[in-house]
């Protein structure tokens, strides 16, 4: 699922640089507001840095992995997850401060209902075929948190990829089917697998990961960090890859 990032000035691309993009991972969920808040951290992140070429790819995570396919009551949801709607509310209050700092609105008093991801995070992956991934993260996750739109309602869904140019009515079709299902459902097992227990997570070239919604200026120092010195980073992760397998060997008592 990627994208090229290109808030504020244009980015230079492979073609007119000589620099290989930096491939920036992002693991995220369309529920989670630190996501909403971390994907325009990261964007401002960019702006920072124009120089740098990068391509963002965007990979599903499950945050409530136990919320029915149809979603559920958000009450009953805050219950299960936090006790009580109540005990939300100091969390949402300083979840809507973030957000209104980066110039967002996460209107936590017009969520109504709980979704299930999956079928967002197949919207998700479908758009990042044409190149809008980027943009189709953003406008459902406005829907949810600043319209509190059902994101467990097909048509919901349909509408969104209308907004960003998908057809609407092949839309409709693959979400009636199970287009993709298995394939994002094992993307998301295979982040929590990897150790991400957290989002968002950002991974940079492969080779360092930042968690959590970090400030825009430490992303963008890890940005320049990773980009200036990624081939001796991964030296050294090579290095140290192939001092493990000589240790494991030498340890083998096959090999004794």
């Amino acid at each position: 699922m990627s994208d090229a990032a290109t808030p504020g000035s244009p980015r230079p691309t492979p073609e007119d640089s000589a620099i290989a993009p930096l491939v920036i991972d992002v693991v995220s969920d369309v529920v989670c507001p630190w996501c909403f808040i971390g994907k325009r951290r990261l964007e401002k992140a960019l702006a920072l840095k124009p120089q740098i070429p990068v391509e963002v790819r965007f990979h599903p995570y499950f945050l409530n992995d136990w919320v029915p396919r149809e979603g559920m009551e958000r009450d009953d949801y805050l219950t299960a997850k936090f006790g009580s709607p109540e005990r939300y509310k100091d969390i949402a209050d300083k979840v809507s401060a973030a957000a209104a700092a980066e110039g967002l609105v996460y209107a936590a008093d017009k969520l109504k209902r709980q979704p299930n991801t999956l079928d967002s995070h197949r919207l998700i992956l479908w758009a990042s075929e044409v190149g809008k991934a980027s943009q189709m993260k953003q406008r459902l996750m406005e829907i949810y948190f600043t319209e509190g739109g059902d994101l467990s309602d097909h048509e919901v869904l349909v509408k969104a990829a209308e907004d960003v140019g998908l057809i609407g009515e092949r839309v409709r079709e693959m979400l009636a089917s199970d287009t993709d299902v298995e394939r994002v459902s094992l993307a998301a097992t295979r982040a929590k697998e990897a150790g991400i227990d957290g989002v968002p997570a950002f991974i940079f070239g492969g080779i360092a990961a930042v968690s959590g919604a970090q400030a825009p200026e430490t992303l963008a120092n890890a940005i320049e960090q990773i980009a200036l010195n990624r081939e001796r980073f991964i030296a050294e992760a090579q290095a140290q890859a192939n001092a493990q397998a000589e240790a494991d060997t030498d340890t083998d008592p096959v090999n004794r």
